[in-house]
């Protein structure tokens, strides 16, 4: 009976439990190409936001975080830029400049000779891809509401003149004021104020060898305020004189001041104009 039981239970033993091991071997290898292959996979969306941010890091010299999120769910991915130098060479003083050999050599010389005016917050010289911009306070040049240049505007524009001859780039020259109403026989508004006091600018630079074909007067009236009407010190900001020197590139027809501008406050009611 011992040997006969023995039989059975030999007969009966399973021969094929290799093939669970095997099917678990197979699957495991299976979902490792499957993480491969997720892992390989090159998300555009990802790339191209990462190689903007990259770029704009470059130029601006900041610290840029992108968080994105994949589609199908899971991690998100941050990616941190180190702080990085700014590509723009400065001015003297703080003023950022874009590599530009001609225009830049031009904006290094406002600065030298003007710089007791940039000192003393009269006169602002900025570059951009457009071209070379002097802002100068209309105290520097003008009596109170009036469009006839003093003294020392006449010095200031024979010194800018000298150095703009030596470029052949047109110029565009823009009147701003502030937002206080002005009504006399002579300006019966802002418009006309400004639009005078650009023309003198533009006919003390001919008068310092200027060749007329290259400027225009523009008048802005109280448009594109660069600071808050509604203080005193907004108000003597945005009274102002632009001179722009444009780069070779630029039509001056197609090219708009980019001040950022704030929203007008109202007027007061009994302001004095200056």
């Amino acid at each position: 009976m011992a040997r006969r039981r023995r039989r059975q239970e030999e007969e009966h033993e399973n021969h094929e439990r290799w093939l669970v091991s095997y099917a678990d071997f197979i699957t495991l290898l299976f979902a490792f190409f499957v993480v491969m292959y997720a892992i390989s996979s090159v998300n555009e969306g990802k790339y191209r936001v990462l190689s903007s941010a990259i770029l704009d890091a470059f130029r601006s010299g900041s610290t840029v975080n992108i968080q994105t999120t994949p589609p199908t769910g899971g991690a998100n991915t941050m990616i941190e830029i180190p702080e990085t130098k700014p590509i723009a060479k400065a001015v003297k003083g703080d003023h950022s400049i874009q590599p530009n050999p001609k225009l830049g050599s031009l904006a290094e010389d406002l600065s030298k000779v003007m710089d007791p005016l940039v000192k003393g917050g009269q006169v602002k010289i900025t570059q951009s891809p457009k071209g070379i911009t002097i802002d100068i306070r209309d105290s520097a040049l003008f009596p109170v509401g009036q469009a006839q240049p003093n003294e020392q505007s006449t010095r200031i524009m024979a010194g800018m003149a000298a150095l703009l001859a030596k470029v052949d780039n047109p110029i565009r020259v823009e009147g701003f004021t502030d937002n206080v109403p002005i009504r006399n026989p002579v300006f019966p508004s802002n418009w006309e104020l400004s639009a005078a006091r650009a023309g003198s600018v533009v006919r003390l630079f001919q008068e310092n060898g200027i060749k007329a074909d290259r400027l225009v007067a523009v008048g802005r009236g109280e448009n594109l305020p660069i600071a808050d009407n509604a203080i005193p010190e907004g108000r003597a900001t945005n009274r102002r004189v632009s001179v722009t020197v444009l780069a070779e590139d630029q039509n001056e027809a197609e090219v708009m001041p980019s001040q950022p501008s704030t929203t007008p406050a109202p007027a007061p009611a009994a302001a004095a104009k200056p």
